[in-house]
């Protein structure tokens, strides 16, 4: 299972021994194996962790002394994998951020690097495509992803608070 690193990883931060940890993913993958069908699993990973947590709290709560924090804490934790609304947000404006420094590219600078960057052709394609060397594109590629940095640390210094902006607020 590609998530298993992280479920494994998420017991060991819960300070499951490793043995433990064994024994909860072979229950796990059982519980897995006996199903009748998948169809039903929207999103693989959550439903494999989800399996995983409610087999460790099953156990803590046959302990005869279990922490109460750890059943509350294991029980609350939602793993769904999917990014909140603000890190949508943010990630959305970052796109659009990005795509507006693109577009301030010169035309062949900006296509090329789409090209290459957005669209995952090889380099050796872009040149074919595009009638240049791929020393060319390599040099475009260059050129246009340090436009977009050099913007990209411009416009968060824009957005930090200036020293007298900063004296001002804290009076």
């Amino acid at each position: 299972m590609p998530h298993e690193p992280r479920i494994r990883a998420w017991f060991l931060r819960r300070r499951v021994s490793p043995d433990e940890v064994d024994e909860l993913m072979q229950d796990a993958y059982c519980r897995l194996v006996t199903l009748e069908g998948v169809e039903h699993i929207d999103c693989p990973h959550a439903y494999f962790f989800s399996v995983c947590r409610n087999l460790m709290v099953r156990r803590l709560k046959r302990q005869q002394i279990a922490p109460f924090e750890a059943i509350s804490e294991i029980e609350s934790y939602r793993d769904n994998g999917s990014p909140s609304p603000e890190e949508q947000v943010a990630s959305r404006l970052a796109f659009d951020r990005v795509r507006m420094m693109l577009a301030s590219l010169p035309e062949r600078c900006r296509r090329i690097v789409e090209l290459r960057k957005i669209e995952g052709w090889s380099q050796k394609e872009v040149a074919s495509h595009m009638g240049i060397t791929e020393k060319a594109v390599e040099k475009q590629v260059s050129v246009g992803v340090r436009a977009i940095r050099e913007g990209w640390r411009l416009l968060e210094q824009e957005q930090e608070p200036q020293p007298a902006e900063q004296k001002a607020l804290r009076s």
